[in-house]
């Protein structure tokens, strides 16, 4: 008698991952869809030959959507959307290997890798000046003010000049990177009247100024290491005659009166003359017709 016996395979193994732990840099500026982690990497094996079904998903609040996988048979992990260095930067995923589809009846094995994403600040975004405003919700624009000083007619200075609000000053905001900021005026240096050192972002005087018109300087702060990131800043010098004595009131004490109940902005009116109101004045040997 031949007898014949046939072996059923019973789904008594698990998946099996050749790296259950895994870590991966990548560079902020990453293009979306690229591959973060190979097929090869992830694919996990199973010693009763079922296919394997995957889910990938994340652990840290806030980052859903950014990591994906090819399909749900095929394991590869790729960059989904955008990322952006300070929203966060770094995240741990969850990819499981199942012998049956999820939505499967039948008994089920797991197996899970875990994915360490950490990304790196890439070089994005230009020089900030200082100091600046950002946008409600964008940290990628900070918006600064105009630098504004005076010099004096026929007057020549040595001395930085002191600008509102404040000195030249410019940073990479890419703050990992921290490039090195260098400085140049490109615009509205008639007669080269000023020069900005490169270094501190000073703006010092070459020369007196004869006309009283002001001038608009465009100074542009550059990174040393990637000139094509740069940002310009408008600076106004205003030109004014020498202050050689301090104003001064035409009287010593002003007198005034005021009348119950009046609303408020109501007038103070002259002392003695309930008609007339309260002036008061000052004057400057140094400007005349002011």
């Amino acid at each position: 008698l031949e007898i014949l016996v046939t072996i059923l395979n019973e789904n008594d193994n698990s998946p099996v991952f050749a790296q259950p732990n895994l870590t991966r840099d990548i560079p902020e500026d990453t293009k979306v869809d690229t591959a973060i982690v190979a097929r090869e990497e992830v694919s996990a094996s199973d010693a009763d030959l079922d296919t394997i079904y995957y889910e990938l998903t994340t652990t840290v609040q806030d980052t859903d959507g950014y990591f994906a996988i090819r399909g749900v048979n095929n394991p590869e992990i790729y960059l989904q959307k955008a990322l952006d260095y300070d929203k966060f930067n770094s995240t741990t995923l969850l990819l499981y290997a199942r012998d049956r589809p999820v939505t499967s009846p039948e008994p089920t094995n797991t197996a899970t890798a875990t994915i360490i994403i950490t990304i790196k600040q890439s070089d994005t975004r230009a020089p900030w000046f200082l100091p600046c405003t950002r946008l409600h919700g964008d940290t990628s624009v900070c918006i600064n003010s105009p630098y504004s000083g005076r010099v004096n007619i026929s007057e020549m200075s040595r001395d930085p000049l002191l600008l509102e609000p404040g000195p030249i000053h410019a940073v990479d905001p890419d703050y990992t990177i921290s490039d090195r900021i260098v400085y140049s005026i490109v615009g509205g240096n008639t007669d080269e009247v000023f020069s900005v050192d490169a270094d501190t972002g000073n703006l010092t005087m070459n020369k007196i100024v004869t006309s009283p018109n002001s001038f608009l300087l465009q100074v542009m702060a550059t990174q040393v290491s990637n000139i094509r990131k740069y940002s310009v800043a408008t600076v106004e010098i205003k030109v004014i005659n020498k202050s050689n004595f301090p104003p001064y009131f035409e009287k010593r004490a002003y007198n005034g009166t005021v009348f119950v109940g009046l609303p408020q902005r109501s007038f103070v009116y002259q002392a003695g003359d309930p008609s007339t109101p309260l002036v008061i004045t000052a004057m400057d040997q140094d400007f005349p017709d002011v």
